[in-house]
């Protein structure tokens, strides 16, 4: 079984691509959108097993080429003035890059190796004892041995193999959106943070201080229509943060203009398998652990490596290898989604007074000995697993 074809081109797919090339798997990856996907989130990789993959993969130099550098982010107040620094060794790990930066060091480091096909989708998966017979919405039908689900929280390989997304996506009661803007408030590797009950919206610098992420989250329940249309994406933040005081209804004018805009509920992926016949999922389609907890795109790497290996030690026995990744990752992948249990009732409060406890917590965290425990955990969780020597 040699032939793969990997649905989604962001950050678990083009790792799973890398290592199933490496041990001479044939992969093509199928992604949704017609060009790869700027803009988006800082992620970070933090720990040995992390940065040990990255190694192997020869992209962890170019990856720290273009590090946000974020030395730290301060609460301000309505007017602007700073009020509370939070250090970035709380949040940040060893290599921290803006998503799209990383998924251009990805697939730079295997569109060699494997085929890319942007632009189309997945609408049906036709299985029989020795392949999977798959339909995309612009492209012609083909076979493959094995299909890996690599499309994010959302996933669409997931649905048709699986079952429909409110059975196994759950919800955390939180909306994000992001997008490039100016620099206007002239920050240099650092952030700025407005937070108000049931809202948060930031800034960082970015690009060498060029030019500026603007972050929006707001607490709310799951809403209907918004999926796939930006139009009334913007409506509802607009709606959301309209008045609501510092650089808010600045930012909501320039979201208009931003030619990266994000939007999208937040949520954790929850499945007893991750498997099934020929069909796997890898990491947001399988167990994303949310965006709040530092964990996703580390988890994803080590789940793409593991996922990889096992099929090229069991020779391409897809029954001994999704076993074996089975195994090796549910704990693993239970202690990085713990690290985004009840982080989005303490980053967007909903009530006022719990808003105002935090922002005279948050101005004394940085020197509590809970700091250093906090920081520690976040390592022991993300250092949590072994990894095989799959002959790299």
């Amino acid at each position: 079984m040699r032939n793969v074809l990997v649905s989604g081109a962001s950050v678990a797919g083009p790792a799973l691509a890398y290592w199933l090339s490496h041990h001479g798997f044939k992969v093509t990856i199928v992604e949704r959108a017609p060009a790869l996907r700027e803009g988006g989130y800082a992620v970070d990789f933090r720990g040995k097993a992390h940065l040990s993959i990255l190694r192997r993969m020869g992209v962890l130099t170019d990856l720290e080429a273009v590090q946000t550098d974020i030395t730290s982010t301060w609460y301000v107040d309505g007017a602007g003035r700073p009020q509370t620094r939070m250090p970035d060794d709380l949040f940040s790990g060893d290599v921290e890059i803006l998503r799209g930066d990383l998924a251009r060091v990805l697939y730079e480091a295997t569109r060699d190796r494997a085929e890319y096909v942007f632009g189309d989708s997945i609408t049906s998966l036709t299985e029989d004892g020795h392949g999977v017979d798959v339909t995309f919405e612009r492209g012609a039908p083909r076979r493959f041995d094995l299909v890996i689900g690599a499309d994010g929280l959302h996933s669409n390989t997931r649905r048709l193999a699986f079952g429909p997304e409110e059975d196994y996506v759950k919800h955390l009661g939180v909306y994000c959106a992001i997008f490039t803007t100016g620099n206007h408030l002239g920050l240099d590797r650092t952030g700025h943070a407005y937070l108000t009950s049931g809202k948060l919206v930031a800034m960082y610098s970015s690009n060498g201080n060029a030019e500026a992420r603007a972050v929006f989250y707001f607490a709310s329940p799951l809403l209907e229509g918004v999926r796939r249309n930006v139009e009334r994406q913007q409506a509802v933040l607009a709606e959301r943060f309209a008045g609501n005081g510092w650089e808010s209804d600045r930012l909501l004018r320039e979201m208009r203009h931003a030619p990266d805009f994000y939007f999208d509920s937040v949520g954790q992926v929850h499945m007893d398998r991750w498997t099934k016949s020929r069909v796997a999922l890898v990491g947001d389609a399988a167990y994303c652990p949310s965006s709040l907890s530092g964990m996703g795109s580390g988890l994803a790497l080590v789940g793409a490596y593991v996922l990889a290996g096992e099929l090229a030690a069991a020779r391409g026995d897809h029954r001994t290898a999704f076993a074996r990744y089975e195994e090796t990752m549910r704990e693993y992948a239970k202690g990085c989604q713990k690290m985004g249990e009840g982080v989005a009732g303490y980053m967007v409060p909903e009530s006022r007074l719990l808003t105002a406890f935090l922002h005279r917590y948050y101005k004394v965290m940085p020197y509590l000995p809970g700091k250093k425990m906090m920081v520690a955990k976040t390592r022991r969780v993300a250092e949590n697993v072994v990894l095989r020597d799959y002959g790299n």
